[in-house]
Order: structure tokens, then C-alpha cells, then sequence
């Protein structure tokens, strides 16, 4: 199959397109290169063709022979998604929406959105499900909720989305992220010896390995077209819903003689439980292979094989907000969020 990818210099996009390729598939991957500096370790046998392109930007040229897409190429994370609100829409609503017009109108069949769990923002006590409301309480959150409102509605014989909402991610990338919640408490174990939240860490957020999400999404490009058809998924293990004391927990007795302690409630009131029974009935192929101590015991053993520094640790290239304020401070990217010149960085 031919597959485009996009944010594939990314958490994510750089676990998925080596595992597209050696299944096999054709991969053409889109990046626009903001975290090419966010570089842990070399742990990609297969990398593919890449336009340097800003999803903005794309052609229906640049879409040409594409049987499948799989977008994954956004602003991510709620903080990033503060800092300049007007143009996380611009990309992350408008950019997608334009993305998945142009792939109906090139005759891709298959187009997989990479949603969040994050549009379910607060909830009460039970698990919530695909069926259950969804209450976004960031730019980021509420942006994936549009797309997934927008692209709907064009689903039809010849145009087959399927939305995958991600449990927050873990684990190790060559493309590293330290702004997800285990990664990070990990990193601070690693470099600091110690774990200080400043919430009591009662929140509950469930957890998917990245490995995990990107078996979920071949699992989707696999399965009948009918199973998938214009529906949503959440992607994780309904056991993999920790609260964030638990995760800290869990970081603090892996990484040996680590110090973990809380703080009083804290401001971000997100806390939510979710089911995803819906994923493993419909992609029966699909099993979460990690849980949070595995995935913290193999990021102790990649800070281990690069002697991780507490410099590694907090460099702008591996938290999103940092990297996107130093491409700002520097100049490197204009108010939209372009390239100036449209020049890209070299890897």
C-alpha cells in the first residue's frame, strides 16, 4: 500500500513509518522539520522519502498514487497549544481538515486521524467511552474534537476516515519528547534523583506505550474497511489507567533510590478514566504489549546506553513549547509559524 505519513520526525510518525516499511508499505512522509534537533538515540533501521512541507502547504501533486493517509503531523500538547492559540486552529483544525479534502479529492481511501483521549477534559467517576461527551478544556483538545466534527460528515463510498483517540503517550523515540508525564517524571529520576509534584496526583490519565499506538493504527490500516469505517477508537488498555501518583510511583521504583513526593491539588483539574474495550472488540488483532513499568524500565536502559545529562534532559529539542519558543526567539519561523526564506534545517 501507499501510505503518507505526516509528522514522521516526530514522538510518533518516527516509531510508525519504520514499522510501515518493513511490512512492506510504501511510505511517503511529510515533516516540517521542527524537532529535527530532538535526537536521543538511533533506533530507526528504515527511514523514508521526506517532503519538508508544512501541512499548509501540501498539493494534490503531493498526493498523487496515495492509497492510505495517516496524519499525525499537529501542534501537540496542551501547553504548546496556549502559546499561540490563533495558529494551533490554523494548523491543527484548518491544516487537517484541508489535508483530508485534499486526500478525498486525490481518491485516497483510507485516511487514520490521530485524535486524543484529551477531548474528554474532566469527567465524573466512570470509565468514558467513544459514546460519552466530550468536554476539551485546552485549544489543543478542542481542536481535535473540529476535525473529528469536519472530517465526518465526508466520509462516504470512496473517502473511509477512521479516528483514533491516543491515551497519553510513553516510551522511547529517536525523536524523544520529556513533556509527557512518564517520560518526563522518568527524566527528572534520571537527572535529578528525584520526583517533586507539585499536586497531590490524584488526576487519572490512562497511558499507551508509542509502540502501541503505532501497531493500533497498522491494525486500522489492516482491518475490513467496514470495521473502521468513520468510526472513532480509543487507543490504550482499559488496565492502563493510572493516576498520576501511581505513574510517579511506579517511575520512583524503577529508578533506584529515586525521592518522589506530592504537593496540594493542583490547578489542572483534567482527570479522566477511559474504556477501550470498543478498540480491542472491533481490531481483534490489537493488544497493548507495554504497561508503565516496562515502559520506564526501557527508558532507564536507553538513558543508560547514552549517558543521559541533565543538559540532554532539559535542551529545547526534546519539550515541544521550548523548541517552538526558541525557533520564535530566534527568528527561525515567522508569526504564521513559517519557515522564514522556506528554508528547513538541514538534519
Amino acid at each position: 500500500m501507499k501510505i503518507l505519513v505526516t509528522g514522521t520526525e516526530g514522538y510518533l510518525g518516527s516509531l510508525l513509518a519504520p514499522l510501515l516499511m518493513q511490512r512492506g508499505h510504501e511510505v511517503t512522509a511529510v515533516d516540517t522539520g521542527f524537532y529535527k534537533t530532538g535526537w536521543l538515540y538511533h533506533g530507526a533501521p528504515l527511514t523514508p522519502r521526506t517532503l519538508n512541507k508544512d501541512i499548509r502547504h501540501l498539493t494534490s501533486e503531493d498526493l498523487e498514487g496515495i492509497e492510505a493517509v495517516v496524519h499525525m503531523a499537529e501542534l501537540s500538547n496542551d501547553p504548546l497549544g496556549e502559546l499561540a492559540p490563533h495558529i494551533t486552529y490554523e494548523i491543527n483544525h484548518l491544516g487537517s481538515v484541508h489535508l483530508a479534502q485534499l486526500a478525498k479529492a486525490a481518491g485516497v481511501t483510507r485516511f487514520v486521524y490521530m485524535s486524543s483521549c484529551s477531548v474528554y477534559g474532566v469527567a465524573d467517576g466512570d470509565y468514558v467511552t467513544e459514546d460519552s461527551p466530550v468536554n476539551p478544556q485546552t485549544a489543543y483538545a478542542i481542536c481535535k474534537t473540529l476535525v473529528e466534527r469536519d472530517l465526518r460528515p465526508m466520509a462516504g463510498d470512496n473517502f473511509s476516515p477512521t479516528f483514533m483517540r491516543n491515551a497519553t503517550a510513553y516510551g522511547a523515540s529517536p525523536r524523544m519528547r520529556f513533556d509527557i508525564v512518564l517520560n518526563n517524571l522518568s527524566g527528572l529520576a534520571w537527572t535529578t534523583g528525584e520526583i517533586k509534584l507539585v499536586s497531590d496526583g490524584t488526576p487519572w490519565r490512562p497511558l499507551v506505550h508509542g509502540l502501541d499506538i503505532a501497531q493500533a493504527i497498522i491494525c486500522a490500516l489492516d482491518a475490513p474497511r467496514d470495521n473502521v469505517h468513520n468510526q472513532i477508537f480509543n487507543v490504550g488498555d482499559t488496565t492502563h489507567n493510572y493516576t498520576v501518583k501511581e505513574i510517579a510511583e511506579i517511575v520512583g521504583k524503577v529508578f533506584t533510590g529515586c525521592q518522589v513526593t506530592f504537593g496540594q491539588q493542583g490547578a489542572d483539574n483534567r482527570s479522566y478514566r477511559v474504556s477501550f474495550e470498543k478498540i480491542r472488540s472491533a481490531l481483534p488483532d490489537f493488544k497493548c504489549q507495554w504497561d508503565a513499568r516496562r515502559g520506564a524500565e526501557q527508558l532507564r536502559a536507553i538513558f543508560e546506553q547514552v549517558a543521559m545529562t541533565p543538559e540532554t534532559f532539559n535542551s529545547p529539542g526534546f519539550t515541544r513549547l521550548k523548541q517552538l519558543e526558541y525557533l520564535i526567539r530566534t527568528r527561525q519561523i515567522d508569526q504564521n509559524f513559517f519557515w522564514k526564506n522556506g528554508t528547513v534545517p538541514a538534519k
